[in-house]
C-alpha cells in the first residue's frame, strides 16, 4: 500500500472540511455520497443541495455526480454534508467581480414567485417585478425556464441577499441603439414608427431604439383637437424626420408630410363649375372664405356673395354657416379657388313698368275708368 493511501486512511475529517462525494444513492429527500478515503458515506440532506427550493433530490444530481462538498457535521459512522455552501463560496467570489466591473450575466429563470422571478446563480438570486422589464407586465407565468440575461444591482453576501435587474441590460442596450439611431437618422429622413405615448400636445414615435415627438399640429392637415382622435398607442405609422438636437436628445417628427395634401389633385377634387357645400371660416371686407373639402378653403368675393349689393358680406353671411359654392378658377400652384354663391340662386326678377302708360295727370281717373266695362252685367239684388 502506497504512503499516499495510508494518509488518506488515515485522515482525520472533522466539520468543515472540503472533500469530494461521489453520488452512489438517490432518495426523494436525501442524497448519499461516497468519500474518498473516508471510513463512511455522507449524506447530504435535500435543504443543502441547491441554494432553490427543489422538491425532489433527483431534480439537483443524479448517481456518479462527482461533487464539491463541505462537512456540516460528523455523527456516529457518518457525515452530514453541504453542497449548497460549496456551491455559494465559490458563487460570491464570482459575483463581487462581475459586480464591480458591470458584467452581464446569462440564466435561466428557475421560478416565478410573488414579487418577482427567482435565478439560480450558485446562490438565489431575486428579480423584483419591477426590474423584470422597463413596462407594466401583468403576469410572469410565461418566464419560467426562459433564459434571460441580468445584471447585478445589489448584494449583500452576510445576508445572503443577490438583486438582480433586466430592466437595467434592456436600458443600456436602448441606450447604445439610441446613440447609433440619432448618428444614423436626418431631416427629410422617412421612416416607419410605432406610437410609444399619447400626451395633450402630440405623440411619441419609437423610431428604433429611439422616440422622436409629432406635435398635434403635425398629425394631419386638418385642424386636430384631441390626438387620439387620429393615433392610439401601438399603431404604426409612417413619419418624415423634420429635425434632430443631437445635444438634447430631441426628434421632431411629422405624419401630415406623409400624407397628400388636401390640394393634390385639386383640379380633380375640385373641376372648374362643380359645386359643393361648404362652410364659411372666415370673413373679411372683400369676401368670404369657405372650406369646400378638408383643408381646401377657397374665396367668395364680395361680388359673387349677392345679386344684390351688399356693402360688407356680414350683411348676407356669418362665420360657420353653410353655404352652397360654385367653382369658377382653379389655381393650385397658388393654392386657390375662386368661388361664387350668387351663381346658383336665381336672379329676382324685377318688374319692368317700361311699357306701362299713366293716364295724364291732368285727365283724372277713377276705378271705374280702369276697370271699364268688367262692372258692366252686374246687378244689384
Amino acid at each position: 500500500m502506497s504512503e499516499e493511501m495510508n494518509e488518506m486512511e488515515n485522515r482525520d475529517f472533522q466539520t468543515g472540511d472540503r472533500v469530494k462525494g461521489i453520488v452512489t444513492n438517490i432518495e426523494e429527500k436525501a442524497v448519499t455520497v461516497t468519500i474518498e478515503g473516508a471510513p463512511f458515506d455522507g449524506v447530504i440532506p435535500i435543504s443543502e443541495l441547491s441554494s432553490l427550493h427543489i422538491e425532489k433530490a433527483s431534480d439537483s444530481v443524479q448517481v456518479g455526480d462527482e461533487l464539491d462538498l463541505v462537512i456540516t457535521k460528523v455523527e456516529d459512522e457518518n457525515f452530514v454534508l453541504s453542497k449548497r455552501k460549496v456551491d455559494a463560496e465559490q458563487a460570491w467570489d464570482e459575483l463581487e467581480k462581475k459586480f464591480a466591473s458591470g458584467e452581464i450575466i446569462e440564466s435561466e429563470v428557475k421560478d416565478v414567485v410573488k414579487g418577482g422571478l427567482v435565478v439560480d446563480l450558485g446562490v438565489r438570486g431575486f428579480v423584483p417585478a419591477s426590474l423584470v422589464e422597463d413596462y407594466f407586465v401583468e403576469s410572469f407565468e410565461d418566464y419560467k425556464g426562459k433564459v434571460m440575461t441580468f445584471k447585478i444591482v445589489e448584494m449583500e453576501k452576510e445576508n445572503n441577499r443577490l438583486i438582480l435587474s433586466h430592466r437595467a441590460v434592456v436600458e443600456l442596450e436602448k441606450e447604445s441603439q439610441k446613440e447609433e439611431v440619432m448618428d444614423t437618422i436626418h431631416a427629410g429622413d422617412v421612416l416607419k414608427g410605432k406610437v410609444q405615448r399619447i400626451a395633450s400636445f402630440g405623440a411619441f414615435v419609437d423610431i428604433g431604439g429611439v422616440d422622436g415627438l409629432v406635435h398635434i399640429s403635425q398629425l394631419s392637415h386638418e385642424h386636430v383637437e384631441k390626438v387620439s382622435d387620429v393615433v392610439t398607442e401601438g399603431q404604426e405609422v409612417t413619419v418624415k424626420v423634420l429635425s434632430v438636437d443631437r445635444d438634447s436628445e430631441r426628434i421632431s417628427l411629422s405624419i401630415k408630410d406623409t400624407l397628400p395634401g388636401p390640394w393634390d389633385a385639386i383640379e380633380e377634387k375640385a373641376p372648374k363649375g362643380s359645386v359643393h357645400d361648404g362652410k364659411v371660416k372666415r370673413i373679411v371686407s372683400y369676401g368670404a372664405f369657405v372650406e369646400v373639402l378638408p383643408g381646401v378653403e377657397g374665396l367668395v368675393h364680395i361680388s359673387q356673395i349677392a345679386h344684390k349689393h351688399i356693402a360688407t358680406p356680414n350683411e348676407v353671411l356669418s362665420e360657420g354657416q353653410e353655404v352652397q359654392v360654385k367653382v369658377l378658377e382653379v389655381n393650385k400652384a397658388d393654392k386657390r379657388l375662386s368661388l361664387s354663391i350668387k351663381e346658383l340662386q336665381e336672379k329676382e326678377k324685377e318688374q319692368d313698368y317700361s311699357n306701362y302708360e299713366m293716364p295724364e295727370e291732368s285727365s283724372g281717373f277713377s276705378i271705374s275708368d280702369v276697370i271699364g266695362d268688367k262692372l258692366k252685367g252686374f246687378k244689384s239684388e
